[in-house]
This record gives structure tokens, C-alpha cells and sequence, in this order.
């Protein structure tokens, strides 16, 4: 049965000189209204104590627009300075339910320029884009078709650091689930092999950053020997950002490709529940860590598992997957990182990573029998000296 579900479609254009002058104003407003708002939220909670709800922030824009030194606000559209407003609301809100920090302001040299429109601020014709304040339609690579019959919700444009100006089309989408599959896949991430497959396929890590290494450095050198503010740093600046926007969209190619893969093949896909903010941690690893970008890959399962009608289950982080021998179950006392196969007191000889693939799907089954009232939790390690507990393997 077909489920409905929201799909971001998002597309490279090329701009005008008047439409990306009217699209850089708005990023500027945009980025105003926020830090504005957030600035007076701030103020009323220090000063008095309360809460400032959306409804008062947007009076507040009505009286911005009215007085002299913010009247430029009334000349772009109102539509994306009100999705700002919201935004800053959803902020909170994950503040309070403690998802998130607290948040921060925008700025104009490290924030995303972006502004939302809703279907009041654009029109959709035949496959042609207007937006609010426009002379004309958006130039649009259409790079992949839209769906039949397609309705745009809302639009976001965004322009990259790089200079590249792309516009994201968010509507609902019918998708179908694949067909039941018996394939099921445990997934132990790493850094040689990018994953390793329960299956005793590897993964090799393509390593992008590596590969764009010496031309980054070159282009940052570049970017240091320029005098800052000259109009040569501006170009020296969007050189490194054209590279970092180069293995940028590279990785994310490949992810994308090994996440459908492994959502097309397999009924369910075990992974195990990495916390990367603390492997970075890591100074020897974290280049590399941030290069395999496992934390991506995850997310890029979840969606894609539930979009298709497939399970996905996330083993403990302390779960010992190394450790565990997957034919008779003896745990080892010691797995340093620079063994790569060892072998068992019954027997058994093991490939590291391809062991540890097979213990994180038998574990993630285990739990989900026991969930249903079967089976026995797997082994797990904890961490009794008060020291941080070492697990994810790099």
C-alpha cells in the first residue's frame, strides 16, 4: 500500500542579475528579522522573566517595517521573513524539549543563506517557477523530473558558499514499499572499509577529502597570503569553498547510492548507535572520522527505510561486537585496533570488522525478539571507572 509522504526535490538554477539581487536583499532581511527576534526573546526572558510567543514577535515585525532605519524590510517579500519567525519558534521549541542548544544568531559570513516561501509567495506553472517580488521565472536545471502532477508546498532557495544558488521543491509524494524481502544485513562502520557487511562484503572507503587534499591546501595558502578584505581574497575565499563543495557533493553522491543499495536488497539493516561527536574527539582520527561521514549514512537509512517499508534496528553503542566470537559466543578480554583477524579458543577464525557485522545483526534480532516477549537481551559493556568507555571502533 502506497504511503504518503513529504519529498524534497532540489535543483541547481542560474539567477538573473536582478533576481539575485532581490535573493541576496531577502537572505540579508531574513537573517535581520531572526537575529532581531531572537535578540528581543532574549531580552524579555532575562529582563522579565517570560516567554515571548510567535504571534508577539510577528506584531513585532509589523512595527519594524513601520519605523525609519528597518523600512527596507516592507521591499522584499513578507512571506519569508515570517517563515523566519517560525523557524526561531521551532528553535525554541527543540531548546525546551532539550534537543537542541540555545539558539544562535545568524551570521552573514558563516550562516546558510536561505529563504522559504509558501504557496502565497510563488506560483507554479507548468513546470516553470515565479517567485515573490520576481520578473520572471526561475532558471531551473531540472536534473531529474518532478512527479506527475506535482504541488509544491513550499520553495527554499539557498545560495552555497561556493556561489551555486539552488532551489529545493518540497511537495507530497506517493511512495510504494518494495517488495517483502528474506535478506537481512548486519553493518559495522569503519574507516579502511567504510562498511563492512554481515555478508562478508567490504565496502572500501572512497576517502574524498583525501583525494581533494592537496588542491585544498594549495587553495587555502592561497586564501592566507591575501590581504583581508581586498577583492583577491574574495576570490581566493570561493576557490576553497568551490573544493570543499566538490568532495561535499561527491560523498554525498556515495552515500546516497550504498543507502538505497542496502535498502533495496535487504529487509532489515542492523547497524550499530555510533556517537561520532565523541569519536572526533580523537585528534589522530577525526580527519578521517568526518571524512566517512557514518553519521550521514545513518540518517540517510532512516528516512529511506521508512519511506520503502523496511525495519531498521540500531544495536547499543557498548554492545561488544569485536569482542564476541560469532560462532560460539566467548568474549575476549582485550581487542586492541591493530588486530585485524584473531582467532577463538573453539576454533573459529575471524576478520575483525566481518565478525563484528555478524554479532550487530544477531544482536539487533535478539533485541527485537525480546521486545516482543522472546529471546535474551545480548552482552553488554559498561563502563565502571568513571573513565569514558572506549567502544566505537575507528
Amino acid at each position: 500500500m502506497a504511503r504518503t509522504v513529504k519529498r524534497a526535490y532540489k535543483y541547481r538554477f542560474y539567477p538573473t542579475c536582478g533576481q539575485a539581487a532581490e535573493l541576496a536583499r531577502t537572505f540579508g532581511c531574513v537573517r535581520l528579522v531572526y537575529n532581531m527576534a531572537l535578540a528581543e526573546r532574549t531580552r524579555a526572558h532575562a529582563a522579565e522573566g517570560r516567554p515571548v510567543p510567535y504571534g508577539e514577535t510577528s506584531a513585532m515585525l509589523t512595527r519594524w517595517k513601520r519605523t525609519e532605519e528597518p523600512a527596507f524590510l516592507k521591499e522584499v517579500s513578507s512571506v519569508p521573513l515570517q517563515q523566519a519567525l517560525r523557524h526561531l519558534q521551532a528553535a525554541f521549541a527543540n531548546f525546551f524539549a532539550r534537543r537542541a542548544g540555545y539558539p544562535a544568531f545568524k551570521s552573514r559570513k558563516k550562516s546558510r543563506a536561505s529563504a522559504e516561501y509558501t504557496r502565497s509567495a510563488f506560483r507554479w506553472r507548468e513546470g516553470r517557477l515565479w517567485l515573490a517580488k520576481m520578473d520572471g521565472p526561475l532558471d531551473i536545471r531540472w536534473s531529474r523530473p518532478l512527479p506527475e502532477g506535482a504541488r509544491p508546498s513550499t520553495v527554499t532557495v539557498s545560495r552555497d558558499p561556493a556561489g551555486r544558488w539552488f532551489v529545493s521543491i518540497l511537495l507530497e509524494e506517493e511512495i510504494r514499499p518494495l517488495d517483502p524481502s528474506e535478506n537481512m544485513v548486519g553493518v559495522d562502520a569503519g574507516i579502511t572499509a567504510l562498511v563492512t557487511l554481515s555478508t562478508g562484503e567490504q565496502v572500501t572507503n572512497p576517502r574524498h577529502e583525501r583525494a581533494e587534499r592537496r588542491a585544498l591546501a594549495r587553495a587555502q595558502r592561497n586564501l592566507a597570503r591575501k590581504a583581508k578584505g581586498s577583492a583577491n581574497r574574495v576570490k581566493a575565499r570561493l576557490k576553497v569553498a568551490k573544493v570543499y563543495a566538490r568532495i561535499t557533493d561527491r560523498r554525498r553522491d556515495f552515500l546516497h547510492k550504498l543507502s538505497t543499495r542496502l535498502v533495496r536488497e535487504n529487509q532489515t539493516v542492523v547497524i550499530e548507535d555510533l556517537t561520532v561527536r565523541n569519536l572526533v574527539g580523537n585528534r589522530r582520527l577525526a580527519r578521517a572520522i568526518s571524512d566517512a561521514s557514518w553519521r550521514e549514512l545513518r540518517s540517510m537509512l532512516e528516512y529511506k527505510t521508512a519511506w520503502y517499508g523496511r525495519e531498521l534496528l540500531v544495536v547499543d553503542r557498548w554492545f561488544p561486537s569485536s569482542k564476541l566470537c560469532s560462532v560460539c559466543g566467548a568474549q575476549q578480554d582485550a581487542m586492541p585496533l591493530n588486530v585485524r583477524r584473531w582467532s577463538c579458543a573453539c576454533g573459529a577464525v575471524h576478520d575483525r570488522d566481518v565478525n563484528a557485522a555478524r554479532n550487530i545483526l544477531a544482536a539487533g534480532l535478539a533485541e527485537r525478539r525480546n521486545a516482543c516477549g522472546a529471546g535474551v537481551r545480548p552482552q553488554r559493556e559498561t563502563s565502571r571507572t568513571g573513565r569514558p568507555a572506549v567502544k566505537q571502533e575507528a
